[in-house]
């Protein structure tokens, strides 16, 4: 089984460390960020297979980062995260881009990395 590849961003300290804890599960390698701008750097440096991203963040926003991103690679896989209204917003991002409203529960963002597994798997 392949190992899933996870890029986290949050600027929260004590939110990102415990959810890298969390995420950091068998079959998974997870890398967190505090800023877009560390994490896009990364990025180009090793596309991950599942971006997961605050979008309030100081300097460039996670909505940014998503579109730089999936401008980049369009299959690109995205979770913004926030306690903010997306409304349609989110479908414009790209065809694998969600929307993990906070405060969100563990079992949605494992939804998510199930549904991101299924797709990367081969049948």
């Amino acid at each position: 089984m392949k190992t899933l590849s996870i890029m986290f961003v949050e600027d929260n300290m004590e939110l990102r460390i415990a959810l890298t804890e969390i995420l950091a599960a068998p079959g998974r390698a997870v890398a967190a960020f505090a800023t877009a701008e560390a994490a896009l750097a990364a990025w180009e440096a090793g596309v991950p297979d599942l971006l997961v991203t605050d979008i309030s963040l100081p300097g460039m926003s996670g909505t940014e980062l998503t579109r730089i991103v999936v401008a980049k690679k369009a299959t690109q896989w995205v979770a913004l995260c926030s306690g903010y209204e997306y409304g349609n917003q989110i479908a414009t991002l790209g065809k694998n881009v969600r929307a993990l409203p906070k405060p969100f529960e563990l079992e949605q963002l494992e939804a998510l990395i199930d549904e991101v597994n299924a797709c990367l798997s081969p049948p």
